[in-house]
């Protein structure tokens, strides 16, 4: 049992901390101080036995003084009571005036009295821009500004329905029908995101959720048509059975507000028939189609005439993404010089060759302010770029590029002279499969003798002079995968410098499986450097750690347009988080 008395809890209202603590004798000696005159508490005298008490050395009496004591901010008030209990308490201050809550007339209140543009800007910060994940709901804090006032009912309903994002069929149809019934709610819809649409977790397969019939080519074709101030569509190919030739003519010249569609790895037969005989009805349209980012990521059934017809109807285009399509040289010239393209995907692409991809890059005013450029190509089916091809193109491209992709191009050690340029603007740079050394690739950090010339026309680089001119890269990622002489063994050796602090802002590099598998297991090693391994999907990277020299993991850029990751092989064609089977093409493949 405890000998101590019970424990009285006494809230102090002029203290901000727990309320102090008395024992129980104290307190009555505090409460009846005017009852009887002052006397010395028997425990703060040294060795003194009482009769029926308790023995109370010095020590003990200094701890417990010390612990009471701990709970008071001030100096002991003059009055006699530190004295008496060995507790500093505090003088009493007066009390502060509470100044009663204002009201508000409804629509009078400071924050509704706010201009329409910088309350919109509030409740914009509100809204979710994460991806959904599974079924929890979202945006219950806008919900909640719906049902607080009339003023922020109408700035959240603006926020809420300007970009819709459905993750299943059961929200599309309670979208559909909200727009039904309140057909004003239609022309706030800016963006309808299907990019995040699955039937996986619904307990259906993709037949049984087509019978479901919640969306459909007729639902999909009336909700275009309620949505009429629309701007960017999102499709994907878990959709693209619904997309028929209906739903595509209204996206191409039925919606005059629409600037960015795509329809990611879109590859049925029924879609790319609808999409032939939409693309044919452009003959008797007006030309002059508004869309400025497209998006054709992986639509490899699409013929070649649905580029040829297409792509001279863009004037305005900015964005292009035909990766692994079946586009033409002859389609890729079409493009209207009026166009300004900033997005150039075409990786992959089989039905064009190197000679008309530079000449294109080199001839074509469309393609003077480039920031994203890929080039890849899969060298077990086919090369892209050959020798004369790169040494054509490296020159020539512009000053603007922030992303440059030559995975499976014919680099030869004589093209690093020609690179270098390159890396003082550039942030990501894909060299995968190049026939470069440790060298070449230490030539893009360090100054250093130049390379002698191995081809025929090309003169010898002068040696880069040092400290003065020399200019560090502006490189934040680098593909180095399938290169032989990028190897665990050559990464750790003392000749090469990627790995060290004075390649910064470098912090990820990208390696095939070998060298990543290899590296997975040096943990002690790669903890020692600064470095960690990084997996996902079919590619790994070997990554600075954000807390070593050099280490900063923001890769937040305007020409990603919400990405975050480096390394990107799928051009965005909307601002926004990265999600779904978007962020699987755009990262994992």
């Amino acid at each position: 049992m405890d000998p101590r008395p019970s424990v009285i809890t006494v809230p102090d209202p002029d203290l901000s901390f727990a309320p102090s603590r008395y024992y129980a004798a104290d307190f009555h000696k505090l409460t009846n101080r005017r009852a009887s005159p002052p006397t010395t508490p028997d425990f703060a005298l040294p060795d003194r036995v009482v009769p029926g008490r308790a023995t109370f050395n010095r020590r003990t009496a200094d701890a417990a003084t010390a612990d009471r004591r701990a709970f008071s901010r001030h100096d002991a008030a003059p009055t006699g009571i530190s004295e008496l209990t060995g507790i500093d308490w505090e003088s009493s201050k007066p009390a502060m005036a509470v100044e009663a809550p204002k009201t508000f007339a409804p629509g009078e209140s400071p924050l509704e009295k706010l201009p329409v543009e910088v309350l919109d800007e509030i409740i914009a910060q509100l809204s979710l821009d994460n991806p959904p994940s599974g079924y929890a709901p979202r945006n219950g804090d806008l919900i909640s500004c719906l049902l607080t006032s009339r003023t922020l009912h109408v700035a959240a309903i603006n926020t809420l329905y300007s970009h819709i994002t459905i993750p299943h069929s059961s929200v599309f149809s309670k979208f559909l029908g909200h727009i039904c019934e309140y057909p004003g709610l239609g022309p706030i819809v800016k963006r309808l995101d299907l990019s995040h649409f699955t039937s996986i977790g619904l307990g259906r397969s993709r037949q049984g959720n087509s019978e479901v019939q919640n969306l459909t080519s007729k639902t999909l074709l009336k909700c275009l048509e309620l949505t009429s101030a629309i701007q960017e569509v999102l499709l994907q190919e878990n959709l693209d059975d619904d997309v028929d030739e209906h739903v595509l003519c209204k996206l191409l010249y039925g919606l005059p507000n629409l600037r960015a569609v795509d329809f990611c790895a879109s590859s049925s037969k029924p879609f790319a028939e609808s999409f032939t005989w939409a693309v044919t009805s452009l003959v008797d349209a007006p030309m002059g189609l508004g869309i400025r980012r497209l998006g054709l990521h992986e639509c490899f059934t699409l013929p070649n005439s649905v580029f040829e017809t297409l792509l001279p109807c863009l004037p305005h285009l900015t964005h292009l993404d035909v990766a692994h399509t079946r586009i033409t040289d002859r389609a890729l010239a079409s493009i209207p010089e009026t166009a300004s393209l900033s997005h150039l995907n075409l990786g992959r692409c089989t039905q064009i060759s190197g000679h008309g991809v530079v000449d294109f890059l080199t001839n074509n005013s469309a393609a003077k302010n480039l920031v994203f450029l890929n080039l890849s190509c899969d060298i077990a089916r086919y090369r892209l770029l050959w020798e004369s091809d790169v040494e054509r193109l490296l020159p020539a491209l512009p000053s603007t590029l922030k992303s440059l992709n030559l995975n499976g191009a014919k680099i030869r050690p004589w093209h690093a002279p020609l690179l270098l340029p390159l890396t003082k603007h550039l942030e990501e740079l894909s060299l995968a499969s190049a026939d470069l050394s440790v060298q070449d690739i230490n030539s893009f950090f360090r100054p250093g003798p130049g390379s002698p010339p191995s081809s025929p026309g090309c003169e010898r680089v002068p040696p880069q002079e040092p400290s003065q001119s020399w200019t560090s890269p502006s490189l934040h990622y680098l593909d180095l995968s399938s290169i032989p002489a990028i190897s665990q063994l050559s990464l750790f050796g003392t000749s090469c410098v990627l790995l060290s602090p004075s390649t910064a802002p470098l912090e990820v590099i990208e390696l095939g499986d070998k060298v990543i598998s290899s590296l997975r297991e040096c943990r002690n090693t790669n903890k020692r450097l600064g470095w960690v391994v990084k997996e996902l999907g079919r590619r790994g990277w070997y990554v600075r750690d954000n807390n070593s020299a050099g280490g900063n993991l923001n890769g937040r850029r305007s020409w990603k347009m919400g990405a975050m990751w480096w390394g990107m092989r799928k051009c965005p064609v909307a601002w926004g988080e990265v999600g779904g089977l978007y962020g699987h093409y755009m990262f994992k493949k």
